[in-house]
């Protein structure tokens, strides 16, 4: 399916041009999702790099789904489109970390923390995969700045993943499309059995 060029990033596994596709809608605060990116990394990715299976035939585009009934959501994924803008390289590195520190960011535990200190605490969370400077420009990124509702420098960004999600009626996480249509059938409890199972009657080798 269609991804501007800014956030081709978002491919996490697999090369670009692979003829099928995985879009994956997760959201950083979602336990079920943090499951699935665990599994992304540690079933699908070996599957869909070089010399995988599936090499060249799938690739894997995680979607953010940003879910409002978690105070943290908006927050969190800002986070991540400013370390994909500013260390595109550690973007999925730092995805795999923050929803490993997803707890942290839960309603109670970030209830008594204002939204500035929200985002300093994620600056300082990337601080631990990506480069300094690629810390301080993340930390710029996610600076509210101009009008008083303009929101921050990747604001464009989230749009473009929210309005993404609403044009094709994804409303939880996590989803899964296979080639544009819902797989009702994937859940974030499937491991390799699974997954072995699906790709062999989806993907001609």
């Amino acid at each position: 399916m269609a991804l501007q060029p800014s956030l081709r990033q978002l491919i996490v596994a697999g090369s670009h041009d692979a003829p099928h596709t995985l879009d994956i809608f997760l959201d950083y605060v979602c336990p079920f999702s943090a499951k699935m990116a665990l599994t992304i990394d540690n079933v699908l990715k070996p599957f869909f790099s070089k010399g995988g299976k599936y090499d060249g035939k799938v690739k894997a585009v995680f979607r953010l789904q940003v879910q409002p009934w978690h105070a943290t959501s908006t927050l969190t994924h800002e986070a991540g489109l400013g370390v994909l803008r500013a260390s595109p390289e550690n973007f999925w590195p730092f995805s795999l970390l923050l929803f490993k520190n997803q707890t942290d960011y839960f309603d109670i535990p970030a209830s008594t923390l204002t939204p500035i200190q929200i985002r300093e605490k994620l600056a300082l969370l990337a601080a631990e995969i990506i480069p300094a400077d690629a810390v301080e420009q993340v930390k710029d990124l996610l600076t509210l700045k101009g009008s008083p509702n303009g929101g921050v420098a990747v604001t464009d960004d989230l749009k473009y993943n929210i309005k993404f999600s609403r044009q094709n009626s994804i409303h939880v996480s996590p989803t899964v499309l296979w080639d544009g249509l819902v797989a009702q059938e994937i859940s974030s409890s499937w491991g390799e059995k699974e997954w072995t199972a699906f790709l062999e009657s989806k993907v001609l080798v």
